[in-house]
């Protein structure tokens, strides 16, 4: 007779391997090997309630190596988190609550939405990184209101992935002690042994990232696996790797240790083989025993008398700290001040790059938004991105606001979304708009996750100038454009700056990015609150039905401004509009669009220095673009205007030739 917890684990490992089998589709081999270390930290280590999931001082769980989420399930079901045997039937079925891959918002008690590889370790790597900052800002000597942990299950792959060793890296700096990460180290991946592709010392690795780390010979001793993590606990100034030596498929007589346990059912006859060596009928399926059920419904009342311990220790620092307390649930509530409401807000004076336009926006909405918190892959003094006055996050200064994450686009926008999943922070990063290549990773499981996180990107075309081409942004916009829920926002100025920081803090199920010039803009007079729309009539025909509508974005909807007089000169009646954001001005009802942009006026010229994919669907088959679908080039950013034809005449010609046709 096995005892409670190794039936326990042995019947989480068949109940994974039985969704499995029954959609015929998903990865066996971890959910088998890495059992007995996921129910060692579910029973017997994490602060959570199944009966709260949300509950907000509960450890964090995130599996990194998603392709396990059978393992995730089985665990989720055993210990009270809703996930029903219904729910395990219909594993990677259409509309079931367990997808392929953990995606938040579908599942209970699944933290992130992960995938990818890797990004899990990053979105973590976040999570620390909030309750260190909200530790430092909240706590007192007497009462630690924030006090709780994040741990990550993480495999081979994981750890082959740049974006973990990006994160990695600056955890280590960072000294997130509340960090820990289980490595699931079976040496295999689908192509077959590890050491095919990745023969380094894991270990010396995060050694030197400035990591506390462990080594478990046998992933299959769970005393040992909980004296490492509890070893790793008693660190505080370091983020701690555990490397748990596991068979991938362990208990499968024909599979065990084969990269054929990895990402494929294991078959009928072979599941009957697996449920003998654990003790189980090989004729029945989804079977949990009684005992089972009963030892978690022990277990549960601990996790209950968790939550209420702290829901007393909150009421202790209420009494004793107000202020601080409210200031906290505030950092909860999602509530925006009035400063919106208030027309200093929307007064801007002079001639900007839209960047320095930002910059001024974010310092004046920091100093009312105390749980702003963000900063850039090393990019401040480009980005202006830097709040004055905030302090840096460090290891010795967790109270400060501004976050260097170094020279990792990728790792910060995973971790930015690990900031923002945690609750009580609203996070921004910011980096160069080409560099948008190595965010998009990261950037679309934001939107996937509908997480509003707030991307700042300058540097947003060809006036980039000299750095030239590697440097000119060219396609991202449709690019980003293209990804479902993401809102992107282009501003020409900066009145529409401020109505673009408005919209990114108030659009709570879509993350943001706002697209910054480095070169000045002018200040247009018509601007302001319309922006809010998305795109707005700037300057409107004297006619009922204009000649022809001009659009553009960000700074060449100051060519159109200019040209629309040029052309008026000329007879031609032209209406012009910002686009500032193709997605906000698409959520407008169909009379407000058709007031913009009637089909009745066939002839439309769009302006954008940027591919012109995307566009087609506002100028149509009788409009054209000036755009640019080449590469840019090497030269001051004036020169490239006029070479690339972002120049009034150019604007003026091509409309001309439009209207003659």
């Amino acid at each position: 007779m096995q005892d409670i917890k190794a039936l326990s684990i042995n019947t989480v490992r068949i109940l994974a391997a039985d969704s499995i089998q029954k959609a015929n589709s998903g990865h066996p081999g971890l959910p088998l090997g890495a059992a007995p270390a996921l129910y060692t930290l579910f029973g017997e280590v994490m602060t959570h309630n199944p009966k709260n999931p949300e509950f907000r001082e509960r450890d964090r769980f995130i599996l990194s190596a998603g392709h396990g989420s059978a393992l995730l399930y089985s665990l989720l079901h055993i210990f009270g988190y809703g996930v029903s045997a219904d729910d395990l039937r219909n594993f990677r079925q259409f509309g079931s609550s367990t997808p392929g891959h953990p995606e938040f918002g579908h599942t209970p008690g699944v933290e992130v939405t992960t995938g990818p590889l890797g990004q899990g370790i990053a979105n973590a790597v976040g999570m620390a990184m909030a309750e260190k900052h909200l530790a430092g800002v909240f706590n007192k000597a007497d009462c630690k209101l924030v006090d709780h942990y994040t741990y990550v299950l993480c495999g081979d792959g994981c750890l082959e992935e740049g974006v973990s060793g990006e994160a990695s890296s600056l955890a280590g700096t960072l000294g997130l002690g509340k960090l820990i990460l289980l490595y699931d180290s079976n040496n295999i991946t689908i192509e077959g042994d590890t050491a095919l592709a990745f023969t380094e010392n894991v270990i010396k690795r995060y050694d030197a990232y400035g990591w506390h780390t462990e080594l478990v010979e046998d992933g299959n001793d769970t005393g040992a696996i909980l004296e490492a993590i509890n070893r790793a606990k008693s660190v505080g100034d370091k983020p701690s790797i555990i490397e748990i030596k596991t068979k991938i498929g362990f208990g499968s007589p024909n599979k065990q240790g084969k990269a054929s346990a990895h990402g494929e059912p294991l078959g009928a006859d072979e599941l009957k083989l697996t449920k003998q060596a654990f003790g189980f009928d090989p004729e029945q399926c989804f079977v949990v025993p009684q005992e089972v059920y009963e030892r978690v419904k022990e277990l549960q009342v601990k996790f209950s008398e968790k939550e209420e311990t702290y829901n007393k220790l909150k009421l202790e620092y209420a009494a004793k700290y107000p202020e601080d307390y409210a200031l906290y649930e505030s950092f909860f509530s999602g509530e925006l001040p009035d400063i919106f409401e208030k027309e200093d807000f929307w007064k801007y004076e002079g001639n900007t790059a839209t960047r320095v336009s930002s910059e001024t926006v974010l310092n004046k909405l920091c100093g009312v938004i105390p749980n702003l918190f963000g900063g850039s892959a090393d990019l401040s003094p480009s980005t202006k991105t830097y709040m004055k006055g905030q302090g840096d996050f460090s290891k010795q200064t967790p109270e400060g606001r501004n976050v260097h994450f170094g020279i990792r686009e990728f790792a910060m926008t995973a971790i930015a979304n690990g900031i923002y999943r945690h609750g009580g922070l609203r996070p921004y990063i910011s980096g160069f708009f080409v560099f948008s290549d190595y965010m998009k990773p990261a950037m679309r499981l934001s939107a996937l996750m509908n997480l509003p996180v707030i991307n700042i990107l300058t540097h947003d075309s060809i006036g980039v100038g000299e750095d030239g081409p590697t440097h000119e942004p060219i396609e991202q916009l449709a690019a980003l454009r293209s990804m479902p829920n993401m809102t992107v926002l282009r501003p020409c100025d900066s009145k529409e700056t401020a109505a673009a920081w408005y919209l990114a803090l108030t659009r709570t199920k879509s993350p943001s990015v706002l697209v910054l010039t480095r070169q000045n803009t002018t200040l247009l007079p018509e601007t302001g609150k319309d922006s809010l729309k998305g795109g707005y009539i700037l300057i409107d025909s004297k006619k009922s039905v204009p000649d022809m509508i001009l659009l553009a974005s960000g700074s060449e909807t100051e060519l159109i401004y200019k040209a629309h007089g040029e052309l008026l000169r000329k007879g031609i009646d032209s209406r012009v509009v910002s686009m500032m954001s193709f997605e906000v001005f698409e959520e407008q009802p169909d009379d407000y669009k058709q007031s913009v942009l009637p089909s009745n006026v066939r002839k439309r010229l769009a302006v954008e220095a940027g591919s012109s994919f995307g566009w087609h669907k506002y100028t149509g088959l009788d409009g054209e673009i000036i755009a640019i679908d080449t590469f840019g080039a090497s030269a001051p950013a004036a020169t490239l205007f006029a070479e690339f034809g972002f120049t009034v005449e150019n604007v003026v010609k091509r409309a001309e030739e439009l209207y003659a046709r």
